[in-house]
């Protein structure tokens, strides 16, 4: 006779686009709480079109105002689940920005891709918090949300740099090697979990990765979130030489 596993699911969403750069090229003093841009929302409404038949029975965000945003409009019209917060997801911190450029070229370069090296044991985010730091905030606070038998289908709104360490982290890889899980603004991955009878996780399913409603084919995706910053840095360096 075929039994019929015990499985929950998880959408996991990185936040819609996130206001790091004005329209001037200037970057924010202030990552933490920058909102979603016009164009964030967009994607988030349109994602939450493409989620609009998932009956969530609960719902998590890392509490920084862009996943909170997103999460909501995802969740809009709906009376439940009540919207968490879990500090432990918050992305990863990076460095002091009032510290001075002395090799610009370098700097953009180390903006564009900051997991670069990533797996060395003292290697930060932009010089700001280890990697292995990170680590050991990012997956025990996953492992409890999934070692709650309380939920059916999860809602789990996050980040980049957190979406892609749960992912090394249940796939069994190491962090950043030369294989990266691109996370794109908003995007939806779809992970299910499979328990044995005394709740301990059994198996994870990958059933999607990155998907943009607003953009299935990504003809519109080429540049990752942080080259396109680095882009904007970089043109508006340019404009005022």
């Amino acid at each position: 006779m075929f039994e019929t596993p015990n499985r929950r699911r998880i959408y996991l969403l990185r936040h819609g686009e996130a206001a790091y750069v004005a329209e001037d090229g200037t970057v924010t003093d202030d990552p933490r709480n920058v909102p979603l841009t016009p164009n964030g929302r967009v994607q988030a409404r349109k994602q939450a079109a493409i989620l609009a038949s998932v009956p969530f029975d609960r719902a998590i965000c890392s509490g920084l105002p862009r996943t909170r945003e997103t999460a909501t409009l995802v969740l809009a019209g709906r009376e439940t689940p009540v919207l968490e917060s879990i500090p432990a997801l918050e992305e990863i911190n990076g460095g002091d920005r009032e510290q001075p450029v002395a090799d610009r070229a370098a700097w953009l370069k180390h903006v564009a891709n900051p997991w670069a090296g990533a797996s060395h044991p003292e290697a930060t985010f932009m010089g700001g918090e280890r990697f292995v730091d990170f680590a050991d905030r990012v997956t025990p606070a996953f492992d409890a949300i999934v070692a709650d038998q309380n939920w059916q289908t999860l809602l789990l709104v996050l980040h980049g740099a957190v979406n892609r360490m749960i992912f090394n982290y249940v796939l069994g890889l190491s962090w950043q090697g030369r294989v990266s899980i691109e996370q794109d603004n908003c995007c939806i991955n779809v992970i299910d979990v499979d328990t044995d009878p005394d709740g301990d996780v059994s198996r994870f399913l990958i059933r999607a990765v990155n998907l943009t409603g607003y953009d299935l084919n990504k003809s519109d995706v080429f540049l990752t979130s942080m080259e396109h910053t680095a882009s904007r840095i970089a043109e508006q360096i340019s404009t005022s030489s």
